[in-house]
């Protein structure tokens, strides 16, 4: 994978605020790489479970939580819920989508 693009992924979704979220496309876009969103979710799964990343904050672009029902979705699900993030079921409300 292009290291620029990595590390633009990398500082794109350090910048989202506690309360926020964006989808894996926003992210890819923000990037300069609009059709890259699965490489987006790919580096998220690729970080180490110490990582100071917010890689919570990511979500599909329809606001459902790509990995729900596991283990990973799960402690998504919590973190989001710890920052006041509203979680219906499997999804986030629009209103808490970062603005581009």
């Amino acid at each position: 994978m292009d290291p620029s693009f990595r590390d633009a992924v990398y500082q794109i979704v350090a910048a989202i605020p506690p309360g926020a979220v964006s989808s894996y496309g926003a992210v890819a876009r923000q990037a300069g790489f609009p059709r890259h969103a699965r490489f987006v979710g790919r580096l998220m799964s690729q970080l180490p479970k110490d990582t100071r990343l917010p890689w919570h904050r990511v979500l599909r672009g329809d606001g459902r939580i790509a990995l729900a029902g596991t283990p990973a979705g799960d402690q998504q699900i919590q973190r989001l819920l710890d920052e006041n993030v509203t979680v219906l079921g499997d999804r986030v409300p629009r209103q808490h989508f970062q603005q581009w």
